[in-house]
Formats: C-alpha cells, structure tokens, sequence
C-alpha cells in the first residue's frame, strides 16, 4: 500500500502581555489588532471550511482540513484561540475526532513542547517540563493522551528524546539532514542519511527507543518555498510522484511545513491543500494517513542515528538560537547577529539564579519543588482565582497563610516565566529590538519582579550588566541594555497601576462595582460619581485581586474628568475615616460650583498619593475611550457635513451642469456625507438592508465618481451578509432574506466593492446540505439556487452529493 501523510506545524509565539495575559494591538497587523486574528483569519479559520471548487470554478464542497491532515498545534496559540476565536478551536478539536474515525482509531493531532522551547539547548529539567506541560495541555485539549510531539523547530538530541520517551511520546517527525546513518534492525552496516518513505527505530542509551519520521524535505521545501500550493492537483501529483518502485511496500510520502504556508503565506493555500487531499483520495493511487495509523501498519523494520543538536531551520545545527551563525530573515546585509549570544547566556544566568531561589524558597512548602512545578501547568490553562485556589488544596495541602499561598503561586509564576524567557522566536530575526526579543526579555522582566517582591532576591542589574554585551544594529541603541530601558522595564506592572485603570474605566462604566481588569478583579468598596456637564467627579475605595498569585491591595482613588482624553487621577492609602470624609464633602462642594482650580489644588493635597492620566491607560484602553469620545464627535460632525451638502447640494448640481467646476471642499464634503450614510447601511445588523437607500447612494455615488474605501467595505458587507444568513432560519419569510442578499450584492456592483463571501458561502453550503426532502423543488430551495449562482455555489452539485 501507498500512503501520503501532510503535516502542519500550526504555531505563533505567545505575545501576551506578561502581566495582562492579554495581547496588546499591534501596528504591524493592521487593520487587525494583532497577529493572531490577522493570521486566523487567513489561515487557521479557512483551513477549518476549506472550499473545494469545480471546474467551473464554483464550490462543490467544504472541508475541515485538520480532519485529513497531521497537525500539531502551540498550546499557547490554543488557548488564545479557545478565548479568542472557539468556532475555529471546536474546529479543530472535532477534526482530530473525526481522524479518529477515518484512520482506523488514530487521532491526526500530535502534542508539541509547550512554548517552543529549543531543546537540546535547554537543561534536563526544563525538557522534562516542556514535554510534561505540552502532554497535559493537550489531553485536556484533546481528551485522549499524545501519541506523538512536535520538536521547536525540530530541534534534537539524545536527552531530548530519551525525554520524549519517558514520558511515553511513540514518535516524533526530523527532516532529513538530520539522520546521521541508519541500518536493517539486527544489521551490523550502517548506511549514511535516510530514505524518508519509511520510519525508523532510535535505541536510546537508556534502553528506551523511539519511532522517528524523516519528512520528504524536497517536496516540504517546494510547499513552502517553491509555488506549488498555486495549483492544487500540481501539488497531489508531486506528493503521488514521491514513491518508490524499488522500495517494498508500504511506502509513506510525507512532507512537514509551518501550518501558516496554508493560507497566511501563501493566499488560499487552504483551498489549494484541500483539492490536493480530495485528489488523492479520489484517483485510488495512494492513501491519505497519519502517523499513528502508519505506525500501528508499519512498525519500523529500520533504525537511525540522529545528528546531534541538529533542527530543520538552521543549516548550522542549532547555532542560530545562541550564535552569529549567518542566518538571517530578511534584515540587511550589514547586520550582526553578535546578540544571540550574550542574550543566551544572559538569560542562562537569570535562569539558574531563579532555579536557585525557587528551590530554596518552595522547599519550605513542598518536599519536590520540581515535581510540583510540573503540576503547575493546570492553572494556567484557565485563570481563574478558583482554579489557584482549588490548586493550592490539591498540591501544596495544608493550613498555609494568604501570605504563604501568594508566595507559593509567585514562585510558581515566576518558574513559568523563566521557562517563557527562552521561546524560540527571540533568538530567530535579525535584531536585539525587534518584537520577539522584547517579548521574551518581558518575561525576564516579569520573572524577576516576582523574585524581587516576594522573596526579596533582586537580580535586574546584573542581569542588565549581561546585556551590555549584546550589540543593536540600530544607531538609537548601543545595545540590549538599552533596549530593555526604553520598551521592557516600562511595561512592569503592579496593583496599584491596575487600579488606577480600574478607577479611569468607571469614569464611563455604568457598572462599577465589580469589574474583571483581564488577569485582575476589581471590587469597589465604596463608589461615588458626579456628573457637570461633560466633567466628571469619580472617587472610591477599590479593592484589587491578582488571578496569578492571589495578592491583593485596597486603595483610595480620586479622578477629575474635564473633557475629550484630559483626566488628572490620584491614588492613595487610607486616611483616617473623619478626614477622608470631609476632604470629599470639601472635594465635592467645590466641583459643584466649578470651580476646577480649586478641585485640582485639593487634588494635590492628599498625601503619599500616585498620579496618573489618560497616558496610563492599557494601549487597547486608551482606545476604546478615544473611540467612545470620538463617536460623539464624529456624530455632530456628520450632523454639520450633511447640513452644508443640504445647503449646497442644489448648486454644486446646477455648477457641473453648466460645465463649472466644483469647489474642491465641497466635493470632499459630499464624499464625507455619501461614504458615512453608506456606512450607516451596512451598520452591525440582521435586519434587512433597505435596498431603495442603497440603490439611491450608490448611483449618487457614481453620479459625483466618488471613490470609496473598498477593503473597509469589503469587510463591513461581508459581515452583514454573514448575520442576514445567520439569520434565516428565525425568519418566518425565508425567501425575502434571501432575495434581500442578492439586491444589496447586485447593488453594490458598481462600486467595485467584493465583500468577502467566505462565512456567507459556509452558511448558504451548510443550509444546503441540511435540506430536508420535502423542502427541495420549493421556492426556498430556487432562492438558495439563485444566491448560490451569485456567490459561487455549485447548488446541484451539493444536493446530489447530499442525496447520494
């Protein structure tokens, strides 16, 4: 038999704030907030309803891709997608229940380390940890144990894998360079490099052994690199060439590449990879599998020697996660990678000074501090303060103190940042300033605050002193130092700094009292507002709660709001009572007056207090009340746009007429007028479009040649369209939603905008595979036939294929 096994490597490095646990917007993904929902929607959604299109080039299916593939997903990049995106991660959850179903009982996902740590360049106990942590991350995920583990970057040694089969992994995937020889089972001749249709046995210096799988590294080059994922049979028919006629059967063509190639690199990559898939399976030459199901078919009749310290990115081993190895991504040719090495043992150092502390402090509550560390990985999977609570009870029992319990949790943290410090990506780019380096030396940051405020052990400037060493290639820094002055250390947070945000939310919340601020809880003890106008007076007594360490401090807070993004914030301890109060009542008398000079002069009064402004605010805050003050705004604006076109309408109209020409700003305003009423159409809705306004607009668009802002509509008619359809089965007049679609796509023709169909194409194929029989020949079933012409369904196509 012939087999063909595609595996994706699915992974993003996390990019959580180290204190919010939460992704702060990044420029870079515009117009998405960030990477991962940039690359979600390019990529881990369409892989999950993947399109499979006729030769007329209409959709005759939709596939979850996952479901026919090997893949291994980042434990951090599910959590963010079981918070962030759940439609795609139940996808990708039941893709692995149904491969279990079509490969005879074995599931198509494999585990992973947790946080892409690069392996052989890690120490004995921190693998155990990586490999323990992604195997509980995945059963819970997954609800079966791993068969297999996805290596960071496959990145091996012997240790590595003595680890991985310890703890019970039957196999992991190698490119091919990194077999050094293999040999028949029993043979005494070796023969150097691999054949890669067939796996093999490791023997390890244990006695323990391992199955390993040597991806086809041609083919995997030519998906990544090469253009073949431009044409979907192209790339089945490269994947069937690869078997042997001389070799015995059965033979198992495999290819390993980043998940992301699937769409995010290469735009419909998805669709290419699903008509690839259903080719194979259609011609009969070969058969789609899995590495379990090969395995429990093929048992190794082989076995390897690996090359030591080798992985599948480097061609100098693993030189480029701690050397000036020469390779590089993209940065020019000028520059040095000369910082790998100091940040590696910078961070080497910080490592084994934490190790030190948490084994000397946690031996006081636990007898295997390691052990426990292990255990660990379960809080994190959900935050919560009863999940750490629950925790403690369950592995450090025992009348322990809330002082205890917080440093117990801090020292746990602080373990899992240090394990952080070393994912893969810091070392990957060409320069100490980018991005993935900050990310990590945030870690380190996070890691020795927890040292510092818990413990006492204070370890920030000698780590400083290590990245002295490590050279920018950019003027603005002499080196890793001053990177982590100017964007890491002002990133440290405490409580008092979530409570000052908690105090600058209530400015507008109309919930004040108790409030999630992302990994903290917020409970007001007291809360007063007063409202002036546009100004506000807001003063309370808040209580904040750390979900990490369960720490926990009470503050008084005092903010003036006078208008737009201007605000002026204190926070301070408690006074005593009598005095508290009658600098409120004072506080308030003076605000009720207006008498702003006088508010702020007392303001400055209060002892031992913090201030904070506008400025302080979370990044992703900071938007949202510029966004709130500004829908205000923009609402008169467009109220004074639309009175001066009102004005002018009738002689801009007789001006072109007469061949004059129209004052430029009165063509903007009409621009302004025109785009925002189209807009207002296409406002989050299921309610039917009014296709008589539409239809006004847009011909009075085309009148004046206005241009419009085609990618932001793209998105806002998609999505409208998307709730019309979502909406279809509640309506009792089925027809005339569907008819309302077809206008209002009709309708914006002429505008050039394409809105992005792909949700409304899944909705329309899965009405349409749920038809039920008395409902086909009817008017809903001619209704989805003329949408499904419209937005490129094959509608017969579908419901014979659901009839059969």
């Amino acid at each position: 038999m012939k087999y063909i096994c595609i595996h994706g490597h699915f992974y993003q490095p996390p990019r959580e704030n180290a204190w919010l646990e939460q992704i702060e917007v990044q420029e870079s993904a515009r117009p998405w907030h960030d990477w991962n929902e940039r690359i979600s929607d390019e990529c881990y959604g369409p892989n999950a309803v993947s399109r499979i299109l006729n030769d007329a080039g209409r959709i005759v299916d939709i596939r979850n891709n996952y479901a026919r593939m090997s893949f291994n997903f980042g434990p951090t990049l599910l959590s963010w997608l079981e918070q962030k995106r759940p439609q795609i991660y139940q996808a990708i959850l039941d893709a692995d229940k149904q491969s279990i179903h079509h490969f005879g009982g074995h599931g198509s996902a494999i585990a992973q380390v947790y946080n892409h740590m690069i392996m052989p360049l890690a120490n004995r106990r921190d693998k155990e940890t990586q490999v323990n942590w992604g195997l509980q991350d995945f059963e819970r995920r997954f609800g079966r144990p791993a068969q297999g583990m996805w290596l960071a970057e496959t990145a091996v040694d012997t240790e590595t894998l003595e680890v991985l089969a310890e703890q019970g992994i039957a196999f992991t995937i190698l490119a091919p360079r990194q077999a050094k020889r293999h040999r028949k089972i029993g043979a005494k001749t070796w023969t150097e490099g691999i054949e890669t249709l067939r796996p093999y046995i490791c023997n390890l210096p244990s006695g323990k052994r391992i199955t390993l799988f040597f991806y086809d590294g041609d083919r995997s080059q030519a998906v990544a690199f090469g253009g073949l994922l431009e044409d979907g049979k192209r790339f089945a028919q490269s994947l069937l060439s690869g078997f042997a006629a001389e070799l015995p059967e059965p033979q198992l063509v495999h290819i390993a590449t980043d998940g992301e190639t699937f769409g995010h690199h290469h735009r419909n990559g998805d669709m290419a990879l699903a008509y690839a898939m259903n080719y194979i399976e259609t011609q009969s030459q070969a058969s789609l599998t899995n590495y379990a199901h090969f395995l429990s078919i093929c048992p190794p009749e082989f076995e390897v020697e690996i090359v030591e310290d080798s992985s599948w990115s480097c061609e100098h081993g693993i030189e480029r996660w701690r050397a000036n190895c020469g390779c590089q991504t993209g940065g020019q040719l000028t520059w040095t990678q000369a910082w790998r090495t100091p940040l590696r043992e910078a961070l080497d150092w910080l490592r084994d000074k934490l190790a030190l502390v948490y084994e000397v402090e946690m031996s006081r509550f636990h007898a295997d501090p390691w052990a426990l560390r292990n255990e660990y990985v379960k809080v994190p999977l959900k935050r919560s303060i009863k999940r750490a609570e629950a925790f403690l009870r369950a592995y450090v029992p025992g009348d322990h103190s809330t002082q205890d319990q917080t440093t117990i949790l801090a020292l746990l943290e602080m373990q899992r940042q240090s394990l952080y410090m070393f994912t893969s990506c810091g070392w990957f780019f060409d320069e100490i300033s980018g991005i993935e380096p900050v990310q990590i030396l945030q870690y380190a940051n996070r890691a020795m605050q927890l040292a510092e405020f818990y413990v006492n052990v204070h370890l920030e400037e000698q780590f400083l002193a290590f990245l002295e060493a490590a050279p920018s290639n950019l003027p603005q820094f002499a080196n890793a130092r001053a990177v982590y002055v100017q964007y890491v250390a002002p990133a440290r947070l405490n409580l008092t700094q979530v409570g000052m945000h908690y105090a600058l939310r209530a400015i507008f919340s109309d919930d004040s009292e108790k409030q999630e601020v992302l990994n903290y809880d917020c409970e007001s003890e007291e809360f007063e507002r007063y409202n002036a106008g546009i100004q506000r007076l807001v003063l309370g007594v808040t209580r904040v709660r750390s979900k990490v360490t369960l720490y926990e401090e009470t503050f008084s807070f005092v903010i003036l709001y006078i208008g737009q993004h201007h605000v002026i914030g204190h926070t301070f301890g408690a006074w005593e009572t009598e005095h508290y109060r009658q600098f409120i009542e004072e506080l308030k008398r003076e605000f009720e007056r207006s008498n702003l000079s006088a508010v702020i002069e007392l303001l400055h009064t209060i002892p031992n207090q913090k201030t904070f402004s506008f400025f302080d605010m979370f990044k992703d805050e900071q938007f949202k009340l510029l966004n709130g003050i500004l829908k205000e705004e923009l609402s008169q604006a467009n109220n004074s746009y639309q009175k001066i076109n009102n004005r002018n309408y009738n002689l801009m109209t007789v001006m072109r007429s007469s061949g004059l020409e129209v004052p430029e700003i009165l063509r903007r305003n009409l621009e302004l007028v025109l785009n925002s009423e189209l807009e207002t159409l296409f406002e989050d809705s299921d309610r039917r479009v009014s296709v008589r306004k539409l239809k006004s607009r847009v011909q009075e668009m085309s009148k004046w040649d206005i241009k419009v802002d085609v990618e932001k509509f793209r998105y806002l008619v998609g999505h409208r369209l998307r709730r019309l359809a979502d909406s279809i089965p509640t309506r009792t007049n089925r027809e005339e939603a569907l008819l309302n679609i077809r206008q209002v796509l009709d309708a914006i023709h002429p505008l050039g905008i394409q809105p992005d169909l792909a949700k409304l194409q899944e909705i329309v194929f899965r009405r349409l595979r749920g038809m039920k029989p008395t409902e086909l020949g009817g008017t809903f079933h001619k209704a989805l036939a003329q949408l499904g012409e419209i937005i490129q369904l094959d509608v017969e196509g579908i419901l014979v294929k659901e009839r059969v």
